[in-house]
């Protein structure tokens, strides 16, 4: 199966969007250590400071900062919450 960072990498439908929040939230009742910001709050607080600084991460990575967020921006969004600081 496909990490959860490979599969924030790939074009995603709504379903496959779907199913990855599903194997996010797995990740945290099975690895909890991995997730830096584990309660609710911890988590939209980070969220909201790398939708803050996002562009630094596009850029970055040499791609355009989106206007309107895909399904795969959201699940790089997500995947970032977890750690974010």
């Amino acid at each position: 199966m496909m990490s959860l960072e490979d599969a924030a990498d790939q074009p995603l439908t709504k379903d496959q969007f779907a199913g990855f929040l599903d194997r996010l939230a797995d990740s945290l009742v099975e690895d909890p250590e991995i997730w830096e910001n584990a309660s609710l709050d911890q988590f939209l607080r980070a969220w909201s400071t790398w939708v803050h600084d996002m562009d630094g991460y596009f850029t970055n990575r040499g791609e355009a900062v989106p206007e309107q967020p895909t399904w795969q921006v959201l699940a790089k969004m997500l995947l970032a919450a977890r750690v974010y600081e």
